[in-house]
């Protein structure tokens, strides 16, 4: 085996270091550095001045980074939120999911899409990552307009790594195989989950664990390192798609840990600091590597698709906030659905998916990015504009 070169990876960790200092240059437009990662990406991938590429290190670290971003998003899934207004909340959803089938079945008539309902998981999805700390910053996260949203936008998140799950699932060979296969994987992971509920109410395991993790041993990190891996290669070996399990480690972890023994705030910021400040951004640059712009451009149709793809995300996500004007009042809720047409996080891992079962081609995805990127850009800093 030949010596491995990190030249590709050292650019892109100079690319992770520019992007949150280039935000910093306009702090008004409130873009987050996520899409200037991408964007970054894309100006020195093979779709630009082609000086970056992905070769082994930089695939490796990429899918590590995606493991992580979906472990971190079941995290910020709180099942007290998720308690209140739940049934207004999934009708919400339900019915963004009709419109965004309704946009599906659209680019299987201007498009390459073999799937209008891979389509509209993606659509349909929010970035909740995205979405916390605009929400922060505004300091809205603990008001009830805020759990609100945040409620809204893990439905959002959560039910499109499900659907994708059943429905498109690599390995299996029929949706009710993955089925069956999805039902074996929730049993196991609720006899893992009383057994990690068990352990953490064990006063004896407890002392121990808080007592290594203030040593460089840093154990609460290690733990929760190892429940990822353990769930990530559980559905792997049943045929689901990684991803899921990387999200169901996260939520899990935040529902066993109710007095936040292992997830509190120093934990938290330890294992961001894993994957915000070093194997994320790894994912998000990669994605613009692999974005291909030049055959996005080759014809019309396929340029078509970014307006199209961006009004089905604003319609499909945003429209069904409307069943929140009761409860918040017409402008939050012209706000929330802003934020819930906040997507990008799933949509990148979406057209990573697409192409690989060969849903869709190439331009197509690109299309899918783009528009999720022009999302990212627009929605927040109008809701905050709105909100102020």
């Amino acid at each position: 085996m030949g010596a491995l070169s990190f030249t590709n990876v050292l650019a892109i960790a100079a690319i992770a270091v520019a992007a949150p200092l280039l935000v910093q240059l306009a702090p008004r437009a409130r873009i987050p550095a996520v899409v200037l990662e991408i964007v970054l990406g894309i100006v020195v991938g093979p779709s630009g001045l082609d000086l970056v590429s992905i070769d082994i290190p930089v695939r490796v670290l990429s899918l590590a980074g995606l493991s992580f971003l979906l472990f971190l998003a079941g995290l910020e899934i709180d099942p007290e939120r998720l308690r209140h207004g739940f049934g207004r909340l999934l009708v919400a959803y339900g019915i963004s999911f009709v419109l965004a089938l309704g946009f599906g079945e659209l680019t299987d008539v201007v498009g390459e899409t073999k799937s209008p309902l891979f389509v509209a998981i993606a659509i349909a999805s929010t970035s909740l990552g995205l979405v916390v700390p605009v929400l922060r910053d505004a300091a809205e996260t603990d008001t009830d307009f805020g759990q609100l949203v945040l409620a809204a936008c893990s439905i959002g998140e959560f039910g499109s790594v499900l659907l994708v799950s059943v429905f498109f699932s690599q390995n299996a060979s029929s949706t009710e195989s993955t089925v069956f296969l999805l039902v074996a994987f929730v049993i196991l992971v609720c006899v893992l989950g009383l057994g990690l509920s068990r352990a953490n109410r064990s006063i004896r395991v407890s002392s121990t664990l808080l007592r290594l993790d203030e040593t460089t041993a840093v154990l609460g990190v290690r733990v929760a390192i190892l429940i990822l891996l353990v769930f990530v290669a559980l559905a792997g070996e049943l045929g689901l798609e990684t991803i899921l399990g990387a999200f169901i480690a996260g939520s899990l972890l935040r529902v066993v840990d109710p007095e936040r023994k292992v997830v509190h705030d120093r934990f938290r910021m330890r294992v961001e600091a894993i994957g915000y400040g070093f194997l994320i951004p790894v994912f998000f640059v990669s994605s613009g590597l692999e974005f291909d712009g030049a055959s996005l451009f080759d014809e019309p149709k396929h340029f078509m698709l970014v307006p199209l793809f961006l009004v089905g995300i604003l319609v499909a996500r945003g429209l069904p906030a409307a069943l929140y004007r009761h409860v918040i009042g017409t402008r939050r809720a012209v706000v929330a659905g802003l934020f819930q047409a906040t997507t990008l996080t799933f949509i990148v891992v979406a057209a990573h998916l697409g192409t690989e079962l060969d849903v869709f081609d190439r331009p197509t995805a690109a299309a899918l990015v783009l528009a999720g990127l022009l999302s990212v850009v627009i929605c927040p800093s109008a809701a905050l504009t709105i909100l102020s």
